[in-house]
């Protein structure tokens, strides 16, 4: 792409997620709103919308709190736990000072005692997260969960929430999810008018802001796009392997592998996890007479290592492979993620045999101790793609 192409969200904090979140945030708050700390993308958006609140992803990936943490956490714990952990401990993370209460989910057992460890700082709430997805009791039993939260919420906030606000807010979602994927459409033109890191800006501030406030944004971010394909301004080269990236969630300095797959010549066209394209991939069924129960559907749909068996994720990489056509995946497995390390052997096998691509899995942490050798990883998966097949084997 070329040096001087306007960025889609050119607002001062282009390639900065984080700062323009945060900026978001506070102007939120500033206008009366209430502010959530949220921990994972099973937290019903939704259902905090409806309070009047606004989301605040409270996941961090630094390294630099992580000596701190582990004068606490043990060494040989995810560096997600630790990081966030670290930065709560510290008394140096905006987005919890922020915070006026915290849902936690029990996705993993690291989350579940760190919960513990931070529950006197702020109004907690821990929804119990089922872990069989696919059972009508896992159905019935998040949908209680949600209907708990929203107590906890209206108890918290001294604020009746109506079924009518949460109605509301699942039409912005799906509003704002159609647009998203008109933008995700793009990625998935060869050559690729758009970055990742537009992508991952879009994805993470899409998370906090409402859609009232996205959709200027989405709309000139898609006109922005239109333009480019005209203008024939492209990232990449033509010819560049495209990446599908899944795994874990991946922000901050964990973000050197999508750097390093960059610098090696290729493009990554998905992200594929939950701080990326994965809680926009769906919509939110709008003709039930319970929405707590259509939350409840769509939430447990996501497919996250900690569930079983996840084979809804199978089944989404195959949408993604299809709409996509990536040349390789690459699964980012942090350290101490038991579920994604042990699922990444499962996923490996689904795209080596049903879909003949290469795979390749990189466990890392947020130090920069092993960029050269992901580097050297990275770039011999590369050197398995001839470019006359990579053009031939979409083109055809």
């Amino acid at each position: 792409m070329k040096a001087d192409v306007e960025p889609l969200v050119n607002d001062g904090f282009a390639g900065e997620a984080t700062k323009r979140t945060l900026n978001y945030l506070q102007n939120q708050r500033e206008n009366g709103k209430n502010i959530v700390g949220i921990y994972c993308s099973y937290a019903p958006l939704e259902l905090i919308r409806a309070a009047n609140a606004a989301p605040a992803v409270l996941c961090a990936f630094a390294n630099k709190t992580i000596e701190a943490a582990e004068t606490v956490l043990p060494a040989n714990l995810c560096p997600l736990i630790k990081s966030s952990y670290g930065f709560i401990k510290t008394d140096t993370c905006p987005f919890f000072a922020i915070s006026e209460a915290v849902i936690g989910e029990t996705t993993c057992d690291g989350k579940k005692k760190m919960f513990e460890l931070i529950s006197d700082i702020k109004p907690m709430h821990v929804m119990d997260l089922p872990q069989l997805p696919d059972q009508k009791e896992a159905l019935d039993h998040w949908t209680v969960m949600i209907k708990k939260l929203k107590g906890f919420l209206e108890a918290t906030f001294n604020r009746k929430i109506d079924d009518s606000d949460v109605e509301k807010e699942i039409q912005a979602t799906n509003e704002k999810n159609r647009l998203m994927n008109k933008i995700f459409d793009f990625a998935a033109l060869t050559p690729t008018p758009v970055s990742w890191l537009e992508l991952y800006d879009l994805t993470y501030l899409g998370q906090a802001s409402t859609t009232q406030d996205m959709l200027g944004i989405l709309n000139d971010c898609i006109a922005k796009l239109e333009k480019r394909v005209a203008e024939g301004i492209y990232h990449g080269e033509k010819n560049s392997p495209r990446v599908l990236v899944t795994g874990c969630p991946v922000g901050g300095d964990a973000t050197k592998v999508f750097k390093i797959i960059e610098e090696a010549g290729g493009v990554i066209v998905v992200l594929d996890s939950c701080t990326g394209m994965k809680p926009y991939a769906s919509l939110i069924d709008e003709n039930t007479p319970d929405p707590f129960a259509a939350l409840s559907r769509r939430y447990l749909e996501l497919p996250c290592s900690c569930m079983t068996p996840n084979n809804r994720r199978l089944t989404e990489l195959d949408k993604m492979i299809d709409r996509f056509k990536p040349d390789v995946v690459v699964d980012v497995v942090l350290h101490a993620c038991h579920s994604y390390n042990i699922e990444s052997h499962k996923i490996k096998e689904h795209i080596q045999e049903k879909h003949r691509m290469p795979f390749l899995k990189i466990e890392t942490d947020y130090s920069q101790s092993d960029i050269g050798q992901i580097r050297t990883r990275v770039e011999a998966l590369f050197e398995m793609l001839p470019a006359k097949q990579r053009i031939e084997k979409w083109v055809r």
